[in-house]
């Protein structure tokens, strides 16, 4: 089956791999794409001295650019959503990182849970603000430093026609609010949605289905748990 993928490029290139595995064709449609300021993360990393926090992994990929300058900061404890996140900080050389299974609240829940304070959040924009507003109901106090930002990338009608031409995709994956609502806000891609109604729509979470379209909402199904190997047991 084709599966239209609508990650950033970066996290789109392992699912890729994942779906191809799986017997699947990939089809690549990314609709944002980061843009990142190593040199506030470097700032923010040198004025504080206690745990991190990342919702995403593109923070990661943030400060992967600091070479040495990130060195003396491995060995604080990070907090992260998500084990695909967990693994590329582990990865990246830090010693003590925990992950939860969940969203942002559920991160707030286990920072609070190991008695974190005095939190670094090495946080994207656009972004949900769960992580945050847990954060605050637990008391703990944190800083928030805005090192990436992810900005739209607007499909060409062209692009669009060659993927739902022929037999089309059999499935859509969508991965966070953000992306699905800027799917459904080109006209084109509504529209290839509307004339093939058989496309299923695999949603992360009951956040990001809340994007889908009230008259597409019958073809919607989500993952029972907020990561991608639940998303992927859907196909």
């Amino acid at each position: 089956m084709r599966v239209l993928v609508t990650r950033p490029a970066h996290s789109a290139a392992r699912t890729a791999q994942r779906l191809r595995d799986m017997g699947h064709e990939p089809v690549l449609l990314p609709l944002r794409q980061p843009l990142h300021d190593s040199a506030v993360a470097a700032q923010a990393l040198a004025a504080t001295s206690g745990a991190i926090a990342v919702t995403s992994a593109e923070a990661i990929r943030v400060v992967s650019a600091l070479g040495e300058a990130l060195r003396p900061h491995l060995a604080r404890p990070l907090f992260a959503v998500g084990e695909t996140t967990a693994k590329e900080a582990k990865s990246l050389g830090f010693q003590s990182v925990s992950s939860s299974s969940g969203n942002g609240r559920d991160l707030a829940e286990l920072v609070a849970a190991q008695g974190a304070d005095g939190l670094l959040y090495l946080a994207g924009i656009p972004r949900a603000e769960t992580f945050e507003a847990g954060l605050r109901e637990h008391g703990i106090r944190f800083s928030v430093t805005e090192c990436y930002l992810m900005q739209p990338v607007a499909p060409h009608p062209a692009e669009i026609e060659a993927i739902f031409s022929g037999p089309g995709p059999g499935a859509i994956l969508f991965y966070s609010r953000q992306t699905a609502d800027d799917f459904f806000h080109v006209v084109e891609l509504r529209s290839a949605l509307s004339e093939r109604g058989e496309i299923r729509l695999l949603c992360l979470s009951e956040a990001v289905a809340q994007a889908v379209p009230e008259p597409l909402k019958k073809s919607v199904a989500i993952a029972p748990m907020p990561d991608e190997k639940s998303l992927l047991s859907l196909l």
